[in-house]
């Protein structure tokens, strides 16, 4: 199987909709895509699995730090390390442009995201009360710190 991660692109956009409505209680819009492909902060990318799409993450760089905004994976891909992949690009492309720390919220229930993000170095900081508007879960804030 050929992996390939490369950034993200309004010709992808189809394939992330049809894969944010598989992954999440309250997707993104095209419209909030578009916008983030336009903004000089966000860093966008997609992993493909043999040309389809089944995977995305993006962050935003500020100064010298990430906040990773989204990852994603389609469900009948899950548990195959392409989330890993994503998180570890979006991690070596942050520290190419000087980055050294990143953060990012997970919801409280979500065991494996928190496994993931632990495995590469994220540590829970904090927790930010009531943060999803869906069902008022909580968000663990994590941070990956370097030097």
């Amino acid at each position: 199987m050929t992996m390939k991660v490369e950034p993200m692109s309004l010709h992808h956009l189809d394939a992330i909709l049809s894969l944010e409505r598989s992954a999440f209680a309250i997707p993104w819009s095209r419209g909030m895509f578009e916008e983030e492909l336009k903004n000089p902060l966000a860093r966008y990318y997609v992993l493909q699995l043999e040309s389809q799409v089944v995977g995305y993450a993006g962050m935003w760089v500020v100064l010298n730090e990430g906040h990773i905004t989204n990852i994603a994976v389609a469900p009948s891909n899950r548990r195959m390390g392409i989330g890993k992949r994503l998180l570890e690009h979006l991690l070596g492309e942050g520290e190419k442009m000087g980055v050294d720390s990143f953060t990012l919220e997970v919801r409280k229930s979500n065991g494996a995201a928190l496994a993931l993000y632990g495995s590469c170095g994220f540590v829970p900081a904090g927790i930010r009360k009531k943060y999803y508007s869906d069902n008022g879960e909580d968000a663990v804030i994590m941070w990956r710190n370097h030097g």
